[in-house]
């Protein structure tokens, strides 16, 4: 039997992951456990034991920064190895198997979780999909659009969030925290965080920046539904067939987050990320800043636009309260800022450069 340990991504596992897979084909005896979504794929075992016999592996290199591990295995199935493993509950699981007894297919197709149980816990150790020939995340392919100006994939990407919404709201619905105090409390902690020349920039738009948060102090009159959470162009592949959305973990820079949000707060993540793009052409394209504004304009509106036309043909405009849309972006930006001064300080000229062009104000980077 394969042993598992705290980290099993070393050397002398190389085969660890074709080799699980092929067991996964029966019962993994306890502590170990397999909650399956839909049938493995055919793998290319050779003869031999299950190391020398199994179907090739590779990792995705050393230029893809991820949190977890993923191994991709005969170039059918991605196997993401959480490190350290994650206590249950944990939302990933669920929202698979959801979307695919919605008939929500564009995801990578899911498999399974492998699942074991470590003291008093269970734990989830991997989470097994589909590979997807020749994907690229969109801080790589919408990128590639931004510079050249073209904005012909919004339709697509509104119609996707579109789509993913309609099968999450067919889940029980939850209660929300108080969104007025979540926003204030991201508010004051990019204002804390943010130093240097362009914290005192953004100290003197405080009042402002509050003036856009006051909608979220009013009644939630849209349906509450279970959100992506963390719904930005990274976590829309471009692959062979088409575009999917990825990553169900939720926000993880987002301590405790309510997973049952109006569909709104999903759909600003997504604009911002559009917003980002455009400054990184910016910044790593030398993309004119009029050009890259006009295409975000575009690629905003658009994809709005598709958004709505979908939850309308399917009898959901509800779905969407787009007077809170504005007021999520303004949070999601401060939270750019949190985590740029908490994780990766290189990343601050992307919201700055947003709230600059928002209030009108020179872009300094």
């Amino acid at each position: 039997m394969i042993s598992l340990g705290e980290n099993p991504l070393t050397a002398e596992d190389r085969g660890l992951t074709a080799a699980l897979l092929r067991l996964m084909a029966g019962e993994l005896p306890p502590p170990f456990a397999v909650r399956r979504f839909r049938p493995l794929p055919s793998l290319s075992y050779g003869p031999g034991d299950l190391h020398t016999g199994a179907p090739g592996e590779r990792d995705f290199g050393p230029h893809v920064d991820q949190t977890n591990y993923s191994v991709v295995v005969d170039e059918k199935v991605v196997v993401k190895w959480l490190t350290p493993p994650v206590p249950l509950p944990h939302p990933t699981p669920e929202i698979l198997a959801h979307l695919v007894e919605a008939g929500f297919n564009h995801t990578a197709p899911p498999y399974a979780a492998l699942t074991r149980v470590a003291d008093t816990h269970e734990e989830l150790l991997a989470l097994v999909t589909g590979y997807l020939p020749d994907a690229r995340d969109g801080w790589e392919w919408c990128v590639d659009e931004a510079a050249a100006g073209t904005a012909d994939f919004a339709p697509e990407l509104g119609r996707l969030a579109a789509d993913l919404h309609l099968a999450l709201a067919t889940l029980p619905s939850g209660r929300p925290g108080d969104l007025a105090v979540r926003a204030e409390a991201a508010l004051q902690e990019a204002l804390d965080l943010t130093g240097g020349e362009d914290g005192a920039w953004l100290a003197t738009k405080a009042t402002a920046l509050r003036r856009e948060l006051a909608p979220l102090a009013k009644p939630v009159t849209s349906p509450l539904i279970r959100i992506h959470g963390d719904l930005h162009v990274g976590q829309i592949l471009k692959w062979r067939d088409g575009y999917a959305v990825i990553d169900f973990d939720g926000n993880p820079t987002v301590t405790e987050a309510d997973p049952y949000q109006p569909a709104a707060r999903d759909v600003a993540q997504l604009a911002m990320s559009l917003e980002h793009v455009a400054q990184v052409a910016i910044k790593r394209r030398d993309t004119p800043p009029a050009r890259a504004a006009a295409w975000v304009a575009k690629a905003r509106a658009t994809m709005l636009t598709a958004y709505r036309a979908r939850l309308a043909a399917k009898d959901r405009p509800d779905l969407l309260d787009a007077d809170l849309i504005r007021p999520f972006e303004v949070e999601q930006e401060c939270r750019e800022l949190i985590y740029a001064a908490r994780h990766l300080p290189r990343w601050r000229y992307a919201p700055m450069g947003v709230l600059r062009t928002w209030y009108h104000e020179e872009n300094i980077t």
